[in-house]
C-alpha cells in the first residue's frame, strides 16, 4: 500500500543511505534524514514523546524517532539484523499514537530497499 508521503520518506532515506552507506550510528542517520527532509520540504518532528495507556493509567517514556507530517511514524535502526521486537515496536507506536502508517528503516542493510518495512493499521 504505497502512498505519496511514505514514498517521499523512502526516497529521502535512500538518498541518505546512498551517500553515507551502512555502518554508522543510528543518530547520524537520524540527523542526516532530518536534514534531507528539510531540503525536500517534508514536514517532520523529531523524538516525539507518546504515552501508552494501561487500564486508565497514562504511562510516559516512549519516543518516536520521527513523525512525518503528523501522519507517518518512522522508526530508524542501524543493525545488521533487526530483532523481532522492531516490528512490534512500530505497531505499538502506531496504536499508542492513534496513527495508521509507519515505516521501519534499517540503515544497517547493504541495500536500503532490503531494510524498509511498511506498516498500516
Amino acid at each position: 500500500m504505497a502512498d505519496k508521503l511514505t514514498e517521499q520518506v523512502i526516497g529521502a532515506a535512500i538518498e541518505v543511505h546512498r551517500i553515507l552507506g551502512p555502518g554508522l550510528l543510528e543518530s547520524i542517520y537520524e540527523e542526516a534524514l532530518c536534514h534531507e527532509f528539510y531540503l525536500r520540504v517534508i514536514p517532520f518532528q523529531r523524538q516525539v514523546a507518546i504515552d501508552v495507556s494501561y487500564k486508565g493509567k497514562v504511562i510516559s517514556g516512549q519516543r518516536l524517532d520521527l513523525l512525518v507530517a503528523n501522519e507517518v511514524i518512522v522508526e530508524l535502526k542501524s543493525l545488521r539484523q533487526l530483532p523481532d521486537t522492531a516490528a512490534a515496536q512500530v505497531l505499538s507506536y502506531l496504536k499508542a499514537a492513534g496513527l495508521m502508517r509507519g515505516l521501519l528503516i534499517n540503515f544497517g542493510e547493504p541495500r536500503l530497499v532490503d531494510g524498509i518495512k511498511r506498516f498500516s493499521l
